[in-house]
């Protein structure tokens, strides 16, 4: 048995009172946290926002609404330095302001319970999400209802009672989200998820024609593999169906050529990756491993081969050195730097942000109006919120090299990002 350096848990009973009280202490410390963000938030009031343009055109910063109606506006950049003092997201920070201006100005009843301790954290949260679409009336209904019993019920009766609130007090609002349900389809490739063996998961939520319609054609297309000879199991048979069905487009009638003969022509399957290989990588001789910049994944060598083998149809682009440095006297940035910026850093060059590089802006680091180079030393990705905040607020950065960024926020928080990892430089902003 492993020595315990736990202080006076010699005994059963001891240990599981001192679990039960760090799970307390833990459960306190995320509620002050929504404290703080409540506090954050008043310090960030529309009030402190400059007036938009008469235009409608507002590049700058603007009051926006983190939570239903009747509850305070907020500065439209202020969560992003709340969640970098937190590790978080721009995202999850919204979110949790947003949370916690949903809960203290429309779930009043529901807020003093949690307060009290009498209501987990993370149901008052959620409840708060669900509520946000509600009008005022509708939010505190459903605060009324579950007061007192908010932490007992099942989370599907909580789901039923704010239906009913929306039916009942936002009628029009109800029908809209019932016409709006079939928003909710999706089908999910989830290629970001890829394994080593190239294999990914898919799942999806349908129309019941829908899916049964592709049910049909994926048995349809296993049955005729194993006609062909295929020896793999009917789950192997199916999935290999569903490729050839996104291939031959069996679906959709989308041939080149109208008909069904000979003279129908299928388009071939397009292979667009971005791999860095070695010298091993390349060789036939030896196992390599490919990085999918699309997926953020590791495959081998093998499996790209795959890949592009028959009817695929393989472009091969020229080689970027990410370690040259490219320069140019024009303010406009030319596609090869900006490429080379790009797969440098493949996220967004900000604090926690996740966003693909290839849907970001490419920023100058020091603006070229300030004398800023358009060179690879002072290029980076910034999704366009990140860069409309570095524009118009005091966030500030500088690049150290091609994948390292210093970040200073408006009240003092240093951040390091390199290769997608942040961490803070001070735990703590200093004293103003």
């Amino acid at each position: 048995m492993a020595d315990s350096e736990l202080p006076d848990c010699d005994t059963p009973a001891a240990v599981l009172a001192f679990a039960q009280s760090r799970r307390a202490a833990a459960q306190r410390a995320e509620i002050d946290v929504l404290e703080a963000a409540l506090v954050w938030a008043a310090m960030h009031p529309e009030e402190s926002v400059a007036e938009a343009p008469a235009s409608g055109l507002a590049f700058g910063e603007l009051a926006v609404p983190l939570a239903g109606e009747g509850a305070p506006l907020v500065a439209e950049f202020a969560p992003m330095e709340f969640g970098a003092a937190l590790g978080m997201s721009t995202d999850s920070a919204r979110s949790l302001v947003g949370d916690a201006l949903e809960l203290a100005h429309r779930l009043k009843r529901t807020w003093r319970l949690v307060r009290a301790g009498k209501v987990p954290l993370w149901k008052a949260r959620r409840l708060a999400q669900l509520t946000t679409t509600l009008p005022l009336d509708g939010a505190d209904f459903v605060d009324r209802q579950l007061a007192g019993f908010v932490g007992k019920i099942s989370w599907a009766g909580i789901e039923r009672l704010v239906d009913q609130a929306r039916v009942a007090f936002d009628p029009e609002g109800a029908e809209k989200q019932r016409r709006e349900a079939a928003e909710g389809r999706r089908f999910d490739v989830h290629t970001r998820e890829a394994s080593h063996d190239g294999t990914v998961h898919v799942e999806g939520v349908l129309d019941l024609a829908d899916a049964l319609d592709l049910d049909t054609a994926i048995r349809q297309g296993a049955e005729e593999l194993a006609t062909l000879g295929s020896s793999e199991s009917l789950d192997v048979r199916r999935s290999m169906a569903a490729g050839e069905l996104a291939r031959r487009q069996l679906a959709f009638d989308l041939r080149t050529e109208a008909g069904d003969g000979p003279a129908s022509v299928v388009k071939p399957r397009q292979v667009v990756i971005h791999v860095h290989l070695s010298h091993a990588a390349i060789s036939r001789d030896e196992t390599g491993i490919a990085n999918v910049e699309e997926t953020r994944s590791i495959v081998s060598t093998g499996q790209v081969r795959d890949w592009c083998t028959g009817d695929a149809q393989v472009v091969i682009k020229p080689v970027i050195d990410l370690e040259a440095h490219h320069h140019t006297d024009a303010y406009a940035i030319p596609d090869r730097l900006a490429e080379q910026t790009r797969l440098a850093q493949p996220v967004c060059a900000f604090p926690w942000c996740e966003r693909p590089a290839r849907r970001c802006d490419t920023d100058h680091v020091t603006a070229h109006g300030d004398g800023g180079p358009t060179c690879s030393c002072n290029l980076a990705p910034l999704c366009r919120r990140h860069h409309r905040a570095k524009t118009h607020t005091a966030w500030t950065y500088d690049k150290t090299d091609a994948a390292t960024y210093l970040w200073r926020s408006p009240h003092g928080l240093h951040l390091i990002k390199e290769h997608g990892t942040t961490c803070l430089v001070t735990a703590h902003p200093p004293d103003e």
